[in-house]
This record gives structure tokens, sequence and C-alpha cells, in this order.
């Protein structure tokens, strides 16, 4: 098993399988967002804008019924000479003016959810008042027409009318059959009375052309509703993303002044602290060491030890968490130079050679030889291969074997590897060790517990070298650590500069 560990510097790794921590506005987002894909019918709550919406059509298309009305009329009487198309003018003028006028009560007034319904009554009737103007049309006769000419003129007459109110009324719902099936009747009825081809015709021409427009009118004000759902639904997921972009906002603020305020505490405290525990780590020594005279009881040199010990294994604590501070803050500044990967690795195998003699581990060593130097900070990667080593041999049991290797990358860069063959780490716990103060169960149960800021440092610190951290580990057959510098960090060798003989310089000559 093999895990890629990310170069981020990030002391905590996200776990992605964690829900939402704000589920409130995730629930809202999500319910917004099913709406807008799952949206069936016309809202209620949309009668209101349709119906403003009419309002505005009629006053924008005020004198489209009254153009039409002269027209009609005037070829009417230009046709026909019947001088009683004037008076049916006049009369549906007069039916247009009572539209007209409901029209400016509702643009003077507020129009609310709760008198909707009343304003579509009232335009409905005014409707149906312009509709008797149109039965009454249907009526007319004339004396002198002969053939099916004046029956072709109502009928062209009728369905002229029945686009332009259909265009005028398209929010009104049931606008055209208020308008125009009492004049239908009409013509049905007299085509039963007088079945002549140019009446029934008529008739049923007027009545298949209105229920199309009722259908058309039908669907184009559903998809009216639509575009008016999907932006109402649009305003509100904008309204809750930006709700919840607040909030993160805020968040992200209180996070970054809470680790700005810890970074300030642990940079006054450092002196603080480091100061007492120089003095107690000095002291202690002098008397476990007996410079200045023996201890006559022996107890108390076994305490005078154990206070060394434990004050180291706090100076050391406290060293890291600065290391790791500084990282996060980056402040963590690399002092570069040119230095060999194996050298260091050799040095950290001697720092760690008697801890691994007092337990009995074995620790080999696998390098390739002439490996150039490479462009890196040396107390950084020492503290990174001092890490790995001192994990290596801590968790190993008695009498096992710690491999080390350093070498090429398939990339061209070089690595040094540490693989040990103790416990092993689960696979469900990898994410765990690497992340601050984190440690594994097997650590957890062993005596020897560490701070579990060891991983993360190397892993920022590699990360910081443009490098990658890779822990690879089988339950019950060992751990492998791998620190990877990248091929741009390797130094190429230059071939030796080849003596001249120095050029003698030439005699200037003056005349």
């Amino acid at each position: 098993m093999s895990t890629g560990v990310s170069t981020s510097t990030d002391k905590i790794i996200v776990d992605k399988s964690r829900s939402h921590r704000n589920k409130a506005v995730s629930r809202a987002v999500r319910a917004t967002r099913d709406r807008l894909q799952i949206a069936t019918g016309v809202s209620p709550g949309f009668e209101r804008e349709m119906m403003q919406l009419h309002v505005a059509s009629v006053a924008q298309s005020a004198l489209a019924i009254p153009v039409v009305v002269m027209l009609i009329a005037a070829g009417g009487v230009y046709l026909t000479q019947e001088i009683g198309l004037v008076a049916w003018a006049i009369l549906a003028l007069t039916m247009h003016a009572i539209g007209m006028i409901v029209a400016h009560r509702a643009r003077g007034r507020e129009i609310t959810a709760e008198n909707v319904r009343r304003w579509q009554r009232g335009f409905l009737v005014a409707q149906v008042f312009m509709g008797l103007a149109w039965v009454a049309f249907s009526l007319q006769t004339c004396g002198t027409c002969t053939g099916v000419t004046f029956d072709f003129y109502k009928g062209s007459a009728l369905l002229v009318a029945l686009a332009v109110t259909a265009m005028s009324t398209l929010m009104l719902r049931h606008a055209i059959l208020g308008a125009f099936l009492p004049t239908v009747a009409v013509l049905i009825v007299l085509a039963g009375l007088a079945p002549a081809p140019g009446t029934v015709g008529m008739a049923a021409i007027i009545a298949a052309a209105m229920l199309f427009l009722v259908f058309m009118t039908h669907r184009l004000r559903y998809t009216s509703a639509q575009l008016l759902s999907s932006q109402s639904e649009k305003d509100d997921l904008i309204a809750e993303l930006e709700v919840a972009k607040s909030m993160s906002d805020e968040a992200r603020r209180r996070a970054e002044e809470a680790n700005l305020a810890k970074s300030r505490f642990l940079a006054s405290m450092s002196h603080e602290l480091r100061t007492p525990l120089n003095a107690i780590l000095g002291f202690s020594e002098v008397m476990s060491t007996e410079v200045l005279g023996p201890l006559n009881n022996p107890i108390y040199k076994e305490y005078t030890s154990d206070i060394h010990r434990s004050g180291q294994h706090l100076l050391n604590l406290i060293n890291e968490i600065l290391d790791l501070s500084r990282i996060e803050a980056g402040k963590y500044d690399l002092a570069e130079d040119s230095v060999h990967l194996v050298d260091i690795a050799e040095d950290c195998i001697g720092m760690v050679q008697l801890r691994a003699r007092a337990k009995n581990i074995t620790i080999s060593e696998q390098v390739e030889s002439g490996m150039p130097a490479v462009w890196a900070d040396e107390k950084a990667l020492r503290q990174v291969i001092l890490n790995l080593l001192s994990n290596a041999v801590k968790f190993t049991p008695q009498g096992g074997e710690v491999v080390v290797k350093a070498g090429w990358t398939a990339g061209g860069g070089q690595y040094v590897s540490i693989k040990d063959n103790g416990p092993g780490i689960p696979e469900e716990e990898i994410p765990v060790v690497l992340s601050a103060f984190g440690q594994g169960s097997i650590a957890i149960k062993s005596a020897e517990q560490g701070t579990g800021l060891g991983l993360p440092i190397v892993q920022a610190i590699l990360a910081k070298h443009n490098g990658e951290f890779i822990l690879k580990s089988k339950l019950r057959e060992g751990t492998e650590a791998i620190a990877i510098l990248p091929a741009k960090r390797v130094l190429e060798s230059l071939p030796a500069v080849s003596e001249t003989h120095a050029v003698a310089p030439r005699r200037k000559s003056f005349a």
C-alpha cells in the first residue's frame, strides 16, 4: 500500500468525506436548486407579477384596438356603404374605453396578492364588454352585398381582432374566451339557422382560430410564469450564496485572527519558556554528573536525571511547535547551500546509532555513489532525516532492522528512504499521523510516545523545497518513509577549466 502525501503546508489534512458544516445554508441552497430543476405548474405567487405585466401591456397597446376598430369600420363603409358600421365603431370604442379605465385604476393603485383576483375579474368583465361589441359586429348585415363577399370581410376582420386581442391580453387568463366566445356562439347559431357556405365557413374558421390562440396563449403564459419562477429562484439562490459567502468570510476572518493571536503568543512565550528550561537542563545535568560534589542520596541523583529528561522532552516539544508555527506563518526561511544528501544521511545515522544499539536494532545503508550535491537547507534536511530515523528506531521492536537508502528518482531528483520492519500503520490512520499532534493507535499504546509533530514538520519542510513526502506502510510488515527532492535542486557538475598560458602584453610605441 502506498499513500502519496500532499506537499501542502497545512497542518491539518482536510477530510473530504466530512459533511458540510453549515447544514442550514447547504439545505436551503439544495432545496432552491431542486425547485429550479423540478418546476411544475404556475405558482400562485406569480399571479401578481403577471397581472402587473398585463396592466403594462394594456397601457402600451392602448391604441391597437381603436386603430383596428377604425380600420374595420372604414373598410366596411367603403365596401358596403353601411352607415351602421359607424355606430358599431362608436360602441366598440366605448367598450374599449371601459377596459382602459380599469387599467388606469390598476396603475394608480397597488396590486397585492390579496386583491389580484379582484383585478383579474375586473379585466375579464372589460373583455366581456368588448366581446359584446364583436357580437354586434358579427350580427351586421349588408342588403346590397352579394355572394360571400360580406362574410369574407367579417371573417377577416374578426381574425385580425382575434389576433390583436391575443397579443394584448397574453398575461390575462381566459381573456380570449371572454372576448370572443360569445361571438363564436352567435356565429354557430347563425350557421345553424341559415346554413350558407359562407356563414358556416366563417364560423368554423373563427372557432378554430379561437381554440388555437387559446392554446398558444396558455402555453406562452405558462412559459412566462416559468421564466418568472426561474428568475425568482435564481435570486433566492444568489441570496443564499451571498449569505453562505458572508458566513464563510466571517469564519475565515475569525480563524485568521485566532491564528495570528496564536503565533504572537508563541513568539512572545518562546524566550520565557526557553530561559527557565535552559536553567533546569543545565543545573540538573550538573547535579546528575556530580560536577560540584557527590550526592549522598542516590534517589536524588535519579531524580535529577528524570528532571533533565523531562526538561529535554519539553524543550524539544517547544522547538517543534515553534518550527511548525513559523512554517504556517510563512516565516520559515531556507538558508540554502550546496550540500550532499548522502553525507547528511550518514551523519544522522551516527546520531541515532546509540539509541539503535540500546534496542539491538541494526541500521544498514544502501546508497548510490557519486551523487552530486543538491541546493537545499542543510539544517532543514538534517531535521527531516533525523525525524524519520527517530520514528523508525522508536517503533521498531528489539532486534529489528532499519534500512536507509539514497539514490536517484525517475525524474532526475534525489531521494532518501528509511524503511523499518516494525508493526506498521493501518491504512485509515495514515492521514491521522500526518496531522499535527496526530498519533496512531500503535503509537498511543507504545511506551515511547512522541509529540506528533515530526511528520507534519517533515512534510512542510519538503514542501518548502518543492519536494514530496511519501509514506508507505503495511500492518505487521513495516513502514517506509521517502523524502524526495526535485530534479531542479540537483547541481550539475561542471568540467574543470583547463589552464592556458597568459598572453604577453603588447608594447605601446609612441611616435
